[in-house]
């Protein structure tokens, strides 16, 4: 008798960074599959890096998928018998599971300090081999161990995979799939914090939610013998898995953001309606069938089945998406074209937000449009502005772009003075002058040489969009084209 009794399925981002179209791409696929099959979709959080985990990511990856209308069925905020839903809630479970794992013998204490490995990693480059762990601590007697643990010498706890012959399972999109065993490391799996790594975690809350079909991005699969490794070690029954197509960039990269925007709260700040993004995403690797290209959630739905997903690497290519966009647009009513315009570009609150700055570039409400713009357009045009100032080139101002904006990435509360502090440090770090980076930032973010303070600008233009021209502009460089060359 099957340990699932109905369909569930789950996302399971980590809160490290702005909410990814990638992560919306995979909810999309769990959840229509979930609804098709009268099941539960769950939305879990993995913090179990608590360096890097930000609870305003979070915040941004459940605001963002509800504005794309997906709707969890579990969740932080949606609490059941099997929450917690943050990992960084469940360490004491993880904790007595490794337990399990090291009375059966299935795992094992390592105490190799990072100098040792470092060094047998090294080794292993300049032998031509794969670097991966030695298995030094796997044959430790139990007097060893406990003599070590007595010591309270810092230690992790691995996973004991097979050291030959094959793991296999089965892809529901791709078929049988194995795994030579020899190219399996010794996974951690308790990390010496105490943490758990994703692939403990992963397990065992997957199991313990009766997550029932695992469907996540193509990058997984060759961590999933170590999974399934573990659901033997367990002695419990696997869930069915299904590894999606990755997202690629138009040059078959793995989609990043420095060739293309990722961040979803880019695309809505943007003007991409959510059914246009969801149709967009819905196509990427799935075919409807009959050359259809434009479908909702729920004609999806009804159409869904694996065997129509083609591993071919979709492609996110922005100019269909701009296309698809385009589509729905014109699809809106009048009233819900008015809505949209009133409360997504001229809301209430960005004009209240805007009067104080904008007010003193004007004598009459004619000129607000003309001298505005900028705090309401998406990509500039450079081609009327001189960016790079005396003495600096366009390599210079193409690395400092790169780099400031990589810091701003980090900079999730998005207000003037945090960000005038960010790019003080940056350009004492970069030993420039303050007119030669202000100037061309104002530019850069504007578009003019005239506008309201620098750092009250691109807090009003905001996280995503500031990010987003600062990265265009850096492209539009290493291009050579749609920017004045002279100096000033």
């Amino acid at each position: 008798m099957s340990y699932f009794k109905k369909v569930r399925v789950r996302i399971a981002p980590s809160p490290t960074g702005d909410p990814h179209v990638g992560t919306a791409y995979v909810a999309l696929f769990n959840y229509v599959f979930a609804k098709k099959h009268g099941g539960d979709f769950l939305l879990r959080i993995e913090d179990t890096d608590q360096v890097r985990a930000k609870s305003s990511s979070e915040a941004m990856i459940m605001k963002s998928l509800r504005w794309l209308g997906i709707e969890w069925d579990e969740g932080p905020d949606k609490a059941s018998s099997c929450g917690p839903y943050r990992q960084s809630e469940r360490t004491a479970i993880y904790r007595e599971h490794t337990d399990l794992l090291l009375k059966s013998k299935s795992a094992y204490h390592c105490f190799c300090t990072s100098e040792r490995l470092d060094g047998v990693r090294a080794k292993q480059r300049e032998a031509g081999v794969t670097t991966a762990y030695d298995r030094h601590c796997r044959d430790l007697t139990s007097g060893e161990v406990s003599a070590n643990l007595d010591k309270n010498i810092p230690h992790v706890v691995r996973l004991k995979m097979p050291t030959s012959g094959v793991t296999s399972f089965v892809d529901e999109i791709r078929g049988v799939v194995e795994i030579e065993n020899s190219r399996m490391d010794d996974q951690v799996l308790l990390k010496s914090d105490g943490y758990p790594t994703y692939h403990l975690a992963n397990v065992v809350d997957d199991h313990l939610m009766k997550i029932s079909h695992v469907i996540r991005a193509e990058e997984w699969i060759n961590s999933t013998p170590k999974h399934v490794a573990l659901y033997e070690a367990f002695g419990w029954e696997r869930p069915k898995f299904a590894h999606l197509p990755l997202l690629r960039n138009a040059d078959k990269s793995k989609i990043s953001k420095r060739k293309n925007p990722v961040a979803l709260t880019y695309y809505q700040r943007a003007g991409i309606l959510p059914e246009a993004l969801l149709n967009f995403l819905g196509n990427m690797g799935w075919n409807f069938g009959n050359d259809v290209e434009f479908f909702t959630v729920e004609e999806m739905m009804a159409k869904f089945e694996f065997k129509d997903i083609h591993l071919g690497g979709p492609v996110f290519d922005t100019v269909k998406l701009t296309w698809m966009n385009s589509h729905y647009m014109h699809k809106m009513s009048e009233s819900k074209f008015v809505d949209y315009v009133r409360n997504e570009i001229f809301s209430t609150e960005y004009l209240k937000a805007l009067k104080p700055f904008v007010l003193e570039r004007m004598t009459r409400f004619e000129q607000f449009v003309g001298n505005n713009m900028f705090f309401f357009n998406g990509a500039l045009d450079y081609s009327e502005v001189e960016i790079i100032p005396k003495g600096k080139t366009e390599a210079d101002i193409m690395g400092m772009l790169t780099g400031l904006v990589e810091k701003l990435d980090d900079l999730y509360e998005w207000e003037h003075e945090r960000i005038k502090a960010v790019v003080e440090a940056y350009k004492d770090e970069l030993g420039w002058k303050p007119k030669d980076i202000f100037m061309t930032l104002r530019m850069v973010a504007t578009g003019r040489k005239d506008s309201p303070p620098l750092f009250e600008s691109m807090e009003l233009i905001g996280r995503e969009m500031t990010r987003f021209r600062f990265r265009d502009c850096a492209q539009k460089l290493a291009a050579g084209t749609g920017f004045k060359k002279t100096v000033v």
